[in-house]
């Protein structure tokens, strides 16, 4: 049999170890009641000592889970964020966009959208406030996710599975005296985010300048994206963030119905 230029092309630039992990991957997407480790290994046929490596690096990245009593792998619903990632950001935008106008209208403050990219935010679109003195970020612009208000709630509503393996990659850097720079307060502001469903920033980065957020979630309940706004905090004073919080999570449960949230 003839082999072709471009078949040959591709079997010289192969990743084992990459061709291995999607193949896993894409099995364990076929069985959402999971499989064991040997399971996996006898079914594709790989040695046992390779599935162990790279199973334990999906998992610590998020991307699988491993849970019950015989310790079963399914696939976790970060894939899903990168789906969303690939082939949502027009479609986030487009649905976000007249809600975020109407916010910032009421709030007089700009408003942002974005979405996590593992222990980071990215900045994806803007609707700049219509006061003389106001913030404004170039879209594309990452932030830590522990010292920012969508950060705060891309993090909280995650499953707890995937909230705890996030938790272990973050790095929770001191930028002034009211950051949480610790694992252990950064859960305790997770709690309150979870009660109120809105997190706040109270100039914990960036001196002067609060933050109020609240998560997009699609269909599934997963949180896609985070809508938020921000403003100087003479304007946008601290014992204000709660009332503008209410409004904040208002304005992302109606764009979350547009993709399908609770309507089932």
């Amino acid at each position: 049999m003839k082999t072709s230029k471009n078949q040959t092309d591709a079997d010289s630039f192969q990743v084992p170890a990459l061709d291995r992990a999607l193949s896993i991957l894409e099995l364990l997407a076929q069985r959402p009641d999971g499989m064991r480790m040997r399971e996996i290994a006898e079914k594709l046929e790989l040695p046992a000592n390779s599935v162990f490596r790279i199973t334990g690096v999906l998992e610590e990245r998020g991307y699988l889970l491993r849970e019950g009593e015989d310790m079963r792998y399914t696939l976790s619903r970060k894939l899903l964020s990168l789906g969303y990632a690939a082939i949502g950001e027009d479609k986030l935008i487009e649905h976000a966009l007249d809600v975020m106008q109407r916010l910032r209208d009421e709030t007089q403050e700009t408003v942002l959208v974005g979405v996590r990219a593992d222990t980071q935010g990215i900045v994806l679109e803007q609707v700049a406030s219509t006061q003389p003195i106001k913030f404004l970020v170039d879209p594309g612009t990452h932030f830590p996710l522990h010292s920012a208000a969508p950060g705060k709630v891309f993090v909280a509503f995650l499953p707890p599975n995937e909230r705890d393996g996030l938790l272990k990659r973050m790095k929770f850097t001191r930028y002034n005296e009211r950051t949480l720079d610790t694992r252990a307060k950064f859960e305790a502001e997770i709690e309150n985010v979870l009660s109120t469903g809105y997190g706040l920033d109270r100039a914990e980065q960036i001196e002067g300048l609060h933050c109020v957020g609240a998560p997009i979630f699609n269909h599934r309940g997963y949180p896609i994206a985070a809508i938020w706004v921000t403003g100087p905090s003479f304007r946008f004073p601290a014992e204000n963030l709660p009332k503008i919080g209410v409004k904040v999570a208002a304005a992302a449960e109606q764009i979350s119905r547009r993709f399908g949230y609770k309507l089932l």
